[in-house]
């Protein structure tokens, strides 16, 4: 992949990492819905780790700025 990068302010990396959060929170509530061990357990779970390193990623960003 080429490395592209892209300078956000510290106020449009505190609202995508507001976001992100509350798709987590949402994310975590629906899979408590299903059966662990389906795909959609499965896909939840590896879109609930997706978003957990895009949050630590935009607060190490944040912590660079101020």
């Amino acid at each position: 992949m080429g490395e592209h990068r892209m300078e956000y302010s510290q106020e449009e990396l505190k609202e995508a990492l507001r976001a992100i959060q509350s798709l987590l929170g949402k994310c975590e509530k629906a899979q408590e819905k299903l059966a662990q061990g389906t795909s959609q357990w499965t896909l939840l779970a590896n879109r609930i780790r997706a978003l957990e390193v895009s949050a630590e990623l935009i607060r190490r960003e944040i912590e660079k700025i101020v």
